[in-house]
């Protein structure tokens, strides 16, 4: 397992580096949308539509997004701040859903229209995030920025919680996360954010900026982890897919990135980029 996990990064990371540093900004967009609805087309089967007409609707209503935002570009710059504002205001709702979790749920006509709405919202709202933060004048590199802060908190959170994991974060929808496994992303990710910042042509931003930023990442990027989990437990699968061999599906692989990104952006336009 580990080794296949290790050769599938090995593979994709040159082509994640070529997308974000090479491609214009269109075909970027094109090309993270074609991702992502692999990611949305995924999250209906754990939304427990598979088979049925919602989950053709589910890709439809998000292709048809997908090119309104595309054609509507031009007022990106004008309306920014009211789309990623509503963008984490979704996220809060959608982790609110977490709250009314009960072990035992199992997938009912109100679950799967909440799953639908939560699809849909946090497949556009990460895309828009994601190109968004690729146009600005030192994007590509912002966007490693955010990759790398979400990537050093998962390996925080993985050496911390292996080390001195005891106390559950959420016994009930994700066993295997732990307090200081949180404590090690919250540790691990400003040295990172730092250490990057120092070393790479983002803007600048202070010391204080940096921490509040990358803690901030780290706090919605665990959320998104937990509520795909909460979806995998409802519907009783492991893995979102197995599409990525040793990683499994694309959602397995971008869920924490899906929520992070609209709060980075946030913070990114709070900054005064």
């Amino acid at each position: 397992m580990l080794k296949q996990r290790v050769l599938t990064a090995l593979i994709l990371l040159p082509l994640v580096m070529a997308a974000i540093f090479y491609l214009p900004q269109q075909w970027f967009q094109i090309v993270i949308a074609a991702v992502l609805l692999g990611a949305s087309w995924e999250y209906q089967r754990l939304a427990g539509l598979s088979g049925h007409f919602p989950a053709y609707l589910l890709i439809l209503f998000q292709v048809l997004i997908f090119v309104v935002l595309g054609r509507t570009e031009a007022v990106w710059s004008t309306a920014t701040w009211t789309y990623l504002g509503a963008s984490c205001a979704l996220w809060v709702l959608m982790f609110s859903r977490m709250l009314f979790y009960k072990p035992g749920t199992t997938v009912s006509a109100q679950y799967r229209f909440l799953s639908f709405i939560t699809a849909l919202a946090s497949i556009t709202t990460a895309w828009f995030a994601i190109c968004w933060i690729h146009s600005l004048p030192a994007g590509s590199w912002l966007i490693l920025f955010l990759l790398i802060i979400v990537w050093a908190a998962d390996i925080g959170a993985y050496f911390a919680g292996k080390a001195f994991g005891k106390r559950k974060l959420a016994p009930k929808i994700s066993p295997g996360k732990t307090v200081a496994g949180l404590v090690g992303g919250f540790a691990a990710a400003p040295l990172a954010a730092i250490a990057l910042a120092k070393w790479t042509p983002i803007p600048d931003l202070s010391i204080l900026q940096l921490i509040l930023l990358s803690v901030s990442v780290v706090l919605v990027s665990v959320g998104g982890d937990l509520l795909v989990s909460m979806h995998k437990r409802i519907s009783g699968f492991k893995d979102s897919g197995a599409i990525l061999p040793g990683h499994g599906g694309i959602l397995d692989r971008l869920d924490s990135t899906l929520a992070a990104a609209p709060f980075f952006a946030l913070g990114l336009l709070v900054s005064g980029l």
